[in-house]
């Protein structure tokens, strides 16, 4: 055969192998070896030295093997190379025998491009023998223009974008799971993601590629990467590094749904975007199904306002004469046979911790009231029963009797301060809400802190660069019926300044909004609560406090928020009253001589104190460990299935063991006095 019939049927392969390829690729190995290969396999006698070289050694050959010869093509997953062909005689079967195998144990390293149609040199013409002009046949291949590179980008850039979607596209399909996939598609279905439906098809075409990703062996799947990552196009090829990726790779290591969901809405929503819906999606649901049957919690999730009919006397502090005979077990008489207390110990101003006030106080009453202040409207609380009195109990304590603050919260602003994504865990927090009342207040309101070096911490120096004080949660435009916070922390005190630090809000921008705000700053494990129940002005500063830190010292803290005395009705009640107590009460989990079960709460039920919400019949906080595992579920369920109404509902004031608060009580019974109460 001669050379020319030999290259004929080469470029004859390669037509009919590149014909339905959209790329090529090239395998990494060494050209020159490549070339020596090309060189040694042909047999004896038939690669013989002419003049000084080799009859097949030309420099137009060895730059088309060097530059071509590592050439292959990917179909539905196997490698085919340039020389994978049948010539049908003893010569030059060898040598592609040889160079397919060569390159076929060598592994893709890249998409091959050309500069140009033509590659190599057909014919050439040797005048410099005493016989004639001689002509020489080489390797020559007409390239599609397909494969041509005729953008103004260099071959090495062009490949690059290549490489890079491929590399991406592999680590998407190794990283990202099935799982995850599934639970994105089915909260795209439930309209739960914010424009998820851009996204669904991309998704379940990933899915299909991730699941014959999934079967391949080992050696199979670099292929695979680089075959699909040609046709996939370039989302779904880097679709890791897109806003969709993150929610994926979230869910996949593990992140709280509601916590992954939350980030990605942080990159495509606007600020002022409410999720419609409750995150979880129905395999969630029907494992959380299959729990709480398997568990018999069936009947349990049924919820009511709970009366004193449902109390134990074992578990009530404290009833006034009216209640008494309502209380099971019917021995209240026993309740006032406590030890007698000298009421000299107290002046009728005298400050007692709840502590005293329960050990001490409480057995001789008689009657109580408390002074209902504005700043208890977020202290507001019912007391939940199951519908079904002998349903077991889902919670951390023994009993089945779970309660819910104003605005269906367990524990104060610190809770929505963390929902938003700020820091409560540091050694000094200053925290301010507003928008929480009936009326929607959209005013923009800044909380500022003024260190004792002058740096000012606020939304347009958001870090103390000395002090490493920070502000985490900044609220430009309120959502409607979504109470609003702001929230500076300092994680150490290593850094701080010692000094005044000055904590004051800053009334941005005045919408309309008539309904103030309230305030906390928390250190050394106490919380104080401030209210300010008037309009915040246009470019008002109003002061909270002023905190001084000395090393020596630590924290200590001046009020400078006016205390105000306007009345107003909550829950039926009108504040700054005196408003009768019918029942005072731990919080459940400290029941029976419960302990240990979280914080410990002191209820004070008003007579007549009426909800007007829909409370939430529990919370994730309060369930058992076997049921946090689906607490997406739960979370929905606990504010679908509200609180059926009852007569005579306990319901009142709570307040939390370690929050920061005070109530004024009128104790009736040896004496009649009014006492502080601290908390």
């Amino acid at each position: 055969m001669e050379f020319h019939e030999f290259n004929n049927l080469f470029e004859k392969h390669f037509v009919q192998l590149t014909k339905e390829s959209p790329v090529l690729f090239e395998v990494t190995l060494d050209k020159d070896e490549l070339w020596n290969l090309y060189l040694d396999s042909f047999p004896a006698g038939h690669n013989e030295i002419y003049k000084t070289r080799r009859e097949h050694d030309c420099s137009c050959c060895r730059h088309f093997v060097k530059s071509f010869g590592n050439v292959v093509v990917i179909k539905n997953g196997k490698t085919y190379t340039m020389w994978d062909f049948e010539t049908g005689e003893d010569v030059f079967q060898p040598v592609i025998d040889a160079m397919n195998q060569k390159v076929l144990n060598s592994p893709i390293s890249d998409v091959y491009l050309s500069k140009f149609n033509d590659i190599g040199s057909e014919v050439t013409y040797d005048s410099s023998t005493d016989s004639g002009i001689i002509t020489w046949n080489h390797f020559h291949v007409h390239v599609p223009g397909k494969f041509v590179n005729n953008t103004s980008k260099s071959n090495g850039e062009v490949k690059g974008e290549y490489r890079d979607t491929k590399n991406v596209f592999k680590r998407s399909l190794e990283e990202i799971s099935e799982d995850s996939v599934k639970t994105v598609l089915e909260l795209i279905s439930q309209n739960s993601l914010y424009k998820g439906e851009e996204w669904k098809a991309q998704l379940e075409s990933f899915l299909k590629y991730k699941k014959e990703y999934s079967k391949l062996q080992e050696s199979e799947k670099e292929n695979y990467c680089w075959e699909k990552s040609i046709t996939v196009g370039g989302v779904i090829g880097r679709i890791k590094n897109h806003s969709i990726g993150t929610l994926l790779v979230g869910i996949t290591e593990g992140e709280d749904l509601d916590v992954a969901v939350r980030k990605y809405e942080a990159i495509v929503a606007p600020t002022n975007y409410k999720r419609p819906k409750a995150i979880f999606t129905q395999k969630m649901l029907e494992d959380a199904k299959k729990t709480i049957e398997s568990l018999g919690y069936g009947e349990s999730l049924g919820r009511r306002y709970a009366t004193i009919e449902d109390i134990t006397v074992n578990n009530i502090l404290f009833s006034n004469r009216d209640v008494a005979k309502k209380l099971k077990g019917n021995v209240f008489d026993e309740m006032c046979a406590g030890l007698a207390v000298n009421p000299k110990k107290f002046s009728k101003v005298d400050e007692v911790s709840i502590e005293d006030f329960v050990s001490k106080v409480l057995p001789s009453a008689m009657e109580l009231e408390v002074l209902l202040e504005n700043k208890h409207a977020n202290n507001f609380v019912s007391l939940i029963a199951p519908q079904n009195e002998k349903a077991q109990s889902m919670f951390k304590w023994d009993n089945a009797f779970s309660w819910a603050y104003s605005g269906n919260i367990t524990d104060s602003m610190k809770e929505r301060v963390k929902a938003a994504g700020g820091s409560v865990d540091g050694i000094l927090r200053f925290s301010i809400q507003w928008n929480d009342g009936k009326e929607h207040d959209g005013n923009d309101l800044d909380a500022h802190c003024k260190e004792p070096n002058g740096e000012e911490i606020y939304y347009a120096r958001k870090t103390g660069h000395r002090s490493g004080g920070s502000l985490d949660v900044d609220i430009v435009s309120p959502q409607r019926s979504v109470p609003a916070v702001e929230n500076i922390t300092w994680q150490t005190d290593r850094t701080m300044p010692e000094g005044k630090y000055l904590f004051f809000v800053h009334g941005f921008s005045n919408r309309g909004g008539k309904g103030g705000f309230s305030a906390e700053i928390e250190f050394d494990g106490q919380i104080f609560s401030f209210e300010y129940n008037q309009e915040v002005k246009y470019n008002e500063n109003v002061k909270v406090a002023e905190v001084t830190y000395s090393k020596s010292n630590g924290f200590s803290i001046k009020e400078l928020l006016p205390s105000n005395v306007s009345t107003r009705e909550v829950w039926n009640l009108n504040t700054n009253q005196f408003v009768p107590v019918s029942v005072v009460m731990f919080s459940p989990n400290y029941w029976d001589e419960q302990n240990g079960n979280g914080n410990r709460h002191y209820f004070f039920m008003l007579k007549d104190c009426i909800n007007p919400e829909s409370p939430n019949g529990f919370y994730n906080e309060f369930l058992k460990e076997d049921l946090l595992k689906h607490k997406r579920v739960f979370e929905a369920l606990g504010g679908k299935m509200h609180v059926e109404e009852t007569e005579n509902q306990l319901s009142g004031l709570g307040f939390s063991s370690t929050k920061k608060n005070e109530l004024l009580v009128r104790v009736k019974g040896q004496t009649d006095r009014v006492v502080k109460v601290k908390f």
